[in-house]
């Protein structure tokens, strides 16, 4: 079929006609007769005969077409090729997700503490009219070839008191020192213990070191403090009320007193005493964090006429509600 010539539609037909030959046939003639006006056997007018038209309004959409399509293919070849390049190349920019190598390279702080603590029981305690049974007990802990008493000489005694985890200083994966706080023979101490640890197995890898306990800090002195006096002496027929329930655990008391939820108190283990000092520093009309001293009264085995008193002093945190009435919101220990 005969192609309308491009001159008689304008040049948007000619273009689109010139875009149509360029997709249908995106390679280009196969054939040497349909180089258009690059044949030197034409002319400039030849463009319909034996060949692709050669007309200036559509040849050069065929070469965009090429062009286009060309351009679109080494793209893809290229990210095809670069993709995965980058992918081996590059450099984790997140954290290793925690799996089971992670899970090794962390030391078991938990159980070695009290693999310290048993062996710290064994290895403090000694007597000598009996070291026989602190050898067999210490064989437990000791590493295959260990002196059997592990540096004792058999002479004197010592018997512990007290002994708690003060820290454990992980030096890698598999040791660290566990350090205890020690009371023996009424002396405070720390004790410092090696531990080494593989696949859930320990053994104490050293000699322990004896250090002393830690220093009494000194307080700041505290700042003082604007105190609300009228307010205090407000919340001191509150505060007897909730702390005789408090003790109790009287909880139709409790329940009134009380704004935030449930709240068991102490079962009767004290019983209420007195009030001591109430502070009340000034604040927001609605709610104020204050201290309260109060003393109790501990059961004695003997006899109700011996018990104890011990004071104690607690922060609470009281709000004011639309009846004016201020209510206990939080109570728990007090700082200095």
């Amino acid at each position: 079929m005969a192609r309308r010539p491009a001159v008689g539609h304008g040049p948007q037909t000619a273009a689109q006609d010139g875009l149509s030959e360029a997709l249908a046939d995106p390679w280009g003639p196969s054939d040497k007769g349909a180089l258009g006006p690059l044949d030197g056997k034409r002319g400039r007018g030849q463009g319909r005969g034996g060949g692709r038209w050669g007309g200036s309004g559509g040849r050069w959409w065929i070469w965009v077409g090429r062009i286009i399509l060309w351009a679109f293919i080494l793209v893809v070849i290229v990210n095809g090729i670069q993709a995965p390049f980058e992918r081996f190349t590059a450099k984790p920019t997140t954290a290793p997700t925690v799996g089971q190598n992670a899970q090794t390279t962390q030391f078991p702080a938990s159980a070695a503490s009290a693999f310290a603590l048993q062996f710290a029981s064994v290895y403090l305690n000694y007597d000598q009219k009996n070291p026989a049974v602190r050898e067999n007990q210490l064989g437990f802990f000791l590493p295959d070839g260990a002196d059997q008493q592990f540096g004792w000489d058999g002479n004197g005694q010592m018997a512990v008191q007290l002994l708690q985890v003060a820290g454990v200083d992980a030096r890698d994966s598999n040791n660290a020192i566990v350090t205890l706080l020690v009371k023996a023979n009424d002396k405070w101490l720390e004790l410092a213990v090696p531990v080494y640890t593989k696949d859930g197995a320990m053994v104490i890898s050293g000699r322990p070191a004896l250090l002393p306990a830690p220093r009494r800090a000194a307080l700041p002195q505290p700042a003082a403090k604007d105190r609300d006096s009228d307010l205090e002496t407000q919340l001191k027929p509150t505060l007897e009320s909730f702390f005789k329930a408090y003790a109790i655990s009287d909880q139709s008391i409790l329940g009134r007193l009380f704004s935030g939820g449930q709240i068991d108190g102490l079962g009767s283990a004290v019983a209420f005493a007195q009030l001591g000092d109430v502070v009340a520093p000034r604040g927001n009309a609605g709610e104020r964090t204050i201290t309260a001293t109060v003393s109790w009264q501990i059961p004695s085995a003997q006899s109700k006429a011996t018990a104890a008193k011990l004071e104690q002093t607690y922060q609470l945190t009281v709000v004011k509600k639309d009846d004016g009435i201020w209510y206990v919101k939080d109570i728990r220990g007090a700082t200095a």
